[in-house]
């Protein structure tokens, strides 16, 4: 099934529509205790991750599920096909003092990050190219998937391999995305740039 789409913009308006959207999906398949926990306290990650994405940014939200053997494939989506100005950025990383994006720190803010990226960068998608292949973090999750260029949080974990030390994996245990998430894949497409967070439910 796939949910209602729900319009959210950089100030958080929607967000408590997009909420509402999520204790929806939670009741229309009777989730309970860990699982509708879960599916909250994602959603609410998703939200988060739009607020102060861009300046003017606005983006669609929405929930889908699917059966499978293994248990309920629950995904929750945000999109955007908005390309945004560059002067606009170059406004808005004036007033950071490292006059860098503050936001891309974590996982969830790397995350932000390359959405951001693909959101503003739409048209051409060079500027897209360049982004992923200067960033080492990107590269270790990154694939390509039905023509797309996709970074899967999965991937990225694999590739980091045994040594668990160091600052990735310092972000990742303080990530509750990375923690609860089964999956997050980051499409950046020409067209649009697309999150969706996939969680596996075993009932």
């Amino acid at each position: 099934m796939k949910s209602d789409v729900i319009r959210i913009y950089s100030d958080l308006r929607g967000r408590g529509e997009a909420l509402a959207a999520a204790e929806q999906f939670i009741a229309y398949h009777r989730l309970t205790g860990k699982n509708a926990l879960h599916i909250r306290l994602l959603t609410e990650e998703l939200v988060s991750m739009v607020n102060g994405i861009m300046d003017g940014f606005r983006g669609d939200v929405w929930f889908e599920s699917e059966n499978t053997p293994e248990g309920l494939r629950c995904r929750i989506c945000l999109s955007s096909d908005k390309a945004v100005d560059p002067v606009q950025e170059e406004q808005m990383l004036s007033v950071s003092t490292s006059g860098k994006n503050e936001h891309a720190r974590g996982i969830l803010g790397k995350i932000r990050e390359s959405f951001r990226v693909s959101a503003q960068y739409s048209g051409d998608g060079v500027d897209i190219h360049e982004y992923t292949t200067a960033n080492t973090w990107y590269q270790m999750g990154a694939g390509t998937v039905e023509q797309a260029q996709c970074w899967s949080l999965r991937r990225y974990q694999e590739n980091l391999g045994a040594d668990h030390t160091g600052e990735a994996w310092d972000e990742l245990e303080k990530s509750i995305i990375a923690k609860l998430a089964d999956d997050v894949k980051v499409w950046l497409k020409l067209d649009r740039a697309e999150v969706v967070i996939e969680k596996l439910i075993r009932l």
